[in-house]
């Protein structure tokens, strides 16, 4: 199981590091359209943590690889609805990590009653409708332009404790990854001190 956790507030330098990675064809394929680096930085401030939902995937060094956003409808008439969205660094696909973070959302925006997940894209963006296409969506093509619709179940017991099990995962590797890093930041200051103390004492008055 990939370790997938919800993102809030605090992680935003590093959703807008990740964002800023991409490069110009997967920014176009990401937004559909090519996002400069000051429509990403918008983008980023503009994110709804309250109202939205965000998923990571981090690697060993606390580099978010890939991450989702969960869009729930404003519109009250229309509230049950959520549309996704998703990327993924280029060093790192073919790992199904795209397919992990559609599972990761579909079941949490399942859980707050959504009845049916969208996603928008361009008619090019081949990967992200057969995402799509695998999980059961009805993708209609208009020009270069597609929608991907599709239905989810209603909440029970075995979606709410998957959801709640997953994320305390995700949670707890953050945490390890969090203090290995720290600690391999501790080991390399210690090496540094000893490199500078043994080349004082090389320099030492004989």
């Amino acid at each position: 199981m990939v370790p997938i956790r919800s993102l809030g507030p605090a992680h935003s330098q590093r959703i807008a590091a990740h964002l800023l990675a991409l490069g110009p064809q997967d920014r176009y394929l990401r937004f559909g359209y090519a996002a400069s680096d000051a429509q990403i930085r918008r983008y980023v401030d503009g994110l709804n943590f309250e109202r939205d939902e965000i998923f990571g995937i981090y690697n060993r060094r606390l580099e978010l690889i890939g991450m989702a956003h969960l869009a729930f409808s404003t519109d009250p008439e229309l509230k049950s609805c959520a549309e996704f969205g998703v990327s993924v660094q280029a060093h790192v696909r073919g790992r199904g990590y795209g397919a992990r973070l559609f599972e990761r959302a579909a079941i949490h925006a399942r859980n707050e009653g959504v009845e049916m997940m969208f996603i928008h894209a361009l008619s090019e963006n081949t990967a992200m409708l057969s995402l799509a296409r695998k999980a059961g969506a009805l993708v209609e093509r208009d020009g270069s332009e597609s929608e991907a619709y599709l239905k989810l179940a209603p909440a029970d017991l075995d979606s709410r404790m998957s959801e709640l099990f997953q994320e305390k995962m995700a949670q707890t590797n953050y945490r390890l990854k969090l203090q290995a890093r720290k600690f391999r930041h501790f080991l390399a200051r210690l090496q540094d001190m000893r490199r500078g103390a043994q080349g004082g004492d090389d320099n030492a008055p004989q």
